[in-house]
Formats: structure tokens, C-alpha cells, sequence
């Protein structure tokens, strides 16, 4: 299945000059978000995975699936003042500022090997983040998986030390 097919583009959103790409599309689609949830299983399924981390707010819709289909808990990275218990943090720069994720302290424990999941990788710098956050916790990051790579954005280099998976790629 031909998954960039089911994601639309939209023009211009959220600013002019911005080619937004909409996963709701592929996402009510359930033949294509079954696909997109097995080809991540089938890539990762021999990578010795013991827990699966969805980065607010994409990545809970795409990784809690998968944990269900390999058989693995799940947890959060969101942003600030979103989770209830003591949390772990990290600050990150945006274009134009900063912003700062967080975790669970106990989300899992220390030694865990861990895939990433979101929806797109960009610049990297959100899913750095993310990964600074495993690392404080004690474990390790075995992957990144992302349904949309925005290659022109060049993420890919920033994250070069990772094994990623992006399932769909835009070159411009």
C-alpha cells in the first residue's frame, strides 16, 4: 500500500508558505493505519524493544497501537503540565525560542530499551529531546520510528547515531 497516498497536503497551513501534511486522512483510513502499524512491528520486531514511547501528540495514536501489536507497554513524552506524577524534564531550542518535554519518572526502569514513535521528523530537535529524556531515565533508545520524514529538513543528521524508520519521505 502506497501509504503517502493517504496522507493530504494542505496548502499554506498553518502559515502561508507551508505545505502541512494531514495524517487524518491515512489514520480514518483503517486498511492504511493497520499497514503503518505493521510495517513499523515488522522492522522493529527483532530489535530487542522492551517499551514503546509516543511523543506528544501524534506519536500516543501511532505507538500505542504498535505496543499493542508487539505485545510491549507504552508510556508518554509530553509537554509541560500535562502528566500528573512527578515528571522528568528537558528544555530544547525551537526556531524562535525554547519549549520542554517531559516524562514520567518512573515510566519505566533504568536498562529499558526503548523505540520512539511520532508521526514526523522535521529539524529533530523535538525527538532530541525525546531521546535526552530516555537517556536520563537510565535507558536506551533502540529507534525511531516516524510515519513522515521531512528529508529536506535534514533531521535525519541530527538523530545520525539512531536507527530510524520514516515510512514516508518528502524531498521538497
Amino acid at each position: 500500500m502506497d501509504l503517502k497516498e493517504k496522507i493530504r497536503i494542505i496548502p499554506d497551513f498553518p502559515k502561508e508558505g507551508i505545505s502541512f501534511k494531514d495524517i487524518t486522512t491515512l489514520l480514518k483510513d483503517g486498511d492504511a493505519l493497520r499497514a503503518t502499524v505493521q510495517a513499523f512491528a515488522d522492522y522493529y520486531r527483532d530489535h530487542d524493544v522492551d517499551m514503546i514511547v509516543g511523543v506528544e501528540s501524534r506519536g500516543f495514536i501511532l505507538g500505542a497501537p504498535l505496543a499493542y501489536e508487539m505485545g510491549l507497554g507504552f508510556t508518554l513524552i509530553r509537554k509541560p503540565n500535562k502528566l500528573p506524577g512527578q515528571v522528568l524534564s528537558v528544555e530544547y531550542d525551537l526556531e524562535y525560542g525554547t519549549d520542554k518535554l517531559e516524562i514520567h519518572t518512573d515510566a519505566f526502569p533504568p536498562g529499558t530499551r526503548v523505540l520512539l514513535v511520532d508521526d514526523l521528523l522535521a529539524t529533530g530537535g523535538t525527538i532530541f529531546a525525546a531521546t535526552e529524556l530516555i537517556r536520563k531515565l537510565g535507558g536506551k533508545t533502540v529507534g525511531l520510528a516516524f510515519l513522515i520524514e521531512l528529508a529536506y529538513l535534514n533531521g535525519r543528521e541530527r538523530l545520525k547515531d539512531y536507527d530510524i524508520l520514516s515510512l514516508v519521505k518528502y524531498d521538497s
